[in-house]
């Protein structure tokens, strides 16, 4: 029983984590490596993530500018960023790349807001998907006489208790990824 709390809990976790990562994928006022992290790079015949062809640093709130180790690459790593769905566009000058991040208007900045809310809304139900199965596992677990039925209510309260606790946890996330975006 307790390995299935933990196993829960472990994938509810997972499911926050996965979340924060999601929300650094969606492009704010302010300029931020983490943006690039999905973006894939044809290095010679094979799709390659940004990173290890190339560095990609902030030296400014509104400026990114990515550097490859091969200067080869410039293009395929511009024509992946104008493919991305990021709305970017790159400068190049033929050494560096340099993408400055315009101020969003305030209809991009709603139509972010609710992209954030509908991933929120997915990782939620995840949680409550972690929460039916870890159900269904106690439940058989009662069934097979492993427990008695005390300590099935006992542990499908606690597996409640955490399932608020996380859903509480997708919100706050949610509810900060949401004020950053709608700041000015």
């Amino acid at each position: 029983m307790e390995t299935i709390l933990k196993d829960c809990e472990e994938r509810m976790k997972k499911t926050v984590a996965s979340l924060a990562a999601d929300y650094q994928a969606i492009r704010t006022g302010r300029a931020s490596s983490a943006l690039f992290d999905k973006i894939k790079v044809d290095y010679y015949g094979a799709p390659t993530p940004l990173s290890q062809v190339a560095s990609v640093s902030t030296p400014e709130a509104r400026l990114v500018v990515i550097q490859p180790w091969d200067k080869s690459l410039l293009s395929p790593i511009e024509k992946a960023i104008q493919k991305s769905e990021l709305g970017l566009n790159p400068s190049n000058d033929g050494k560096i790349l340099r993408i400055s991040f315009p101020p969003l208007t305030e209809d991009r900045r709603k139509e972010l807001a609710k992209q954030a809310k509908n991933i929120s809304e997915q990782s939620k139900v995840a949680v409550r998907n972690i929460r039916r199965d870890g159900m269904e596992e106690i439940k058989k677990l009662e069934k097979s006489g492993n427990i008695s039925e005390d300590q099935q209510k006992d542990a499908e309260t606690r597996l409640q208790k955490m399932t608020d606790n996380y859903i509480f946890k997708v919100a706050d996330v949610a509810a900060a990824k949401e004020k950053e975006i709608m700041e000015i």
